[in-house]
């Protein structure tokens, strides 16, 4: 079974169908999904602005991972719970978007940069802990976070505006393999 045949399967479930048509779950996990968004995001960008060295220069590193991470990793927790509701909710139609797909994408780049910092970067931690300007893999790892978390939130806004739908014909080749549109050759 490839891929799309198996999320026209779970398109099909009961389960999805109804959370997809139910009038106040689908905008609550919405809604909490773009909240947790904001919680994580937001710590996020304060903790780059302190790697950068433009902001709360005078905390400690590890007093602010400390004190922002849990709340952090909370956000991030109910984000994916909620991000993977609303996948299954319309499987097919995320599936085949260009956003959801650029999304996904930006956020493995996101994961990695995430693990490569808490791995490698912040091993170092003690040299600079007190530093009002971090080391320049810090000061990039904080620049790159920023540019992901900005790209996958637009694109993930940009899910709701599918200007690519696969069920709009014709479409330049390029899109229709972009998109994983299933295209009968008729057109």
């Amino acid at each position: 079974m490839s891929i799309l045949g198996f999320l026209e399967w779970v398109d099909s479930t009961s389960w999805s169908t109804a959370l997809h048509e139910s009038l106040f779950m689908y905008p609550l996990v919405e809604s909490t999904h773009v909240l947790s968004l904001t919680l994580f995001v937001g710590l996020t960008v304060m903790f780059d602005l302190r790697l950068l060295g433009w902001a709360f220069r005078k905390v400690p590193m590890t007093e602010f991972t400390g004190r922002l991470l849990p709340w952090a990793q909370v956000g991030f927790a109910v984000m994916m719970i909620t991000g993977l509701l609303l996948f299954y909710a319309i499987p097919v139609r995320n599936y085949q978007n260009i956003f959801f797909r650029v999304k996904m994408i930006m956020l493995a780049f996101a994961a990695f940069n995430i693990w490569y910092f808490h791995n490698r970067t912040e091993r170092g931690v003690g040299a600079w802990d007190t530093a009002s300007r971090p080391p320049r893999a810090a000061r990039v790892a904080a620049m790159v976070s920023i540019f992901l978390w900005f790209s996958i939130v637009v694109a993930g806004r940009m899910i709701a505006y599918n200007w690519f739908d696969c069920d709009i014909q014709p479409q330049s080749d390029f899109i229709n393999w972009a998109a994983g549109c299933v295209v009968p050759l008729s057109q």
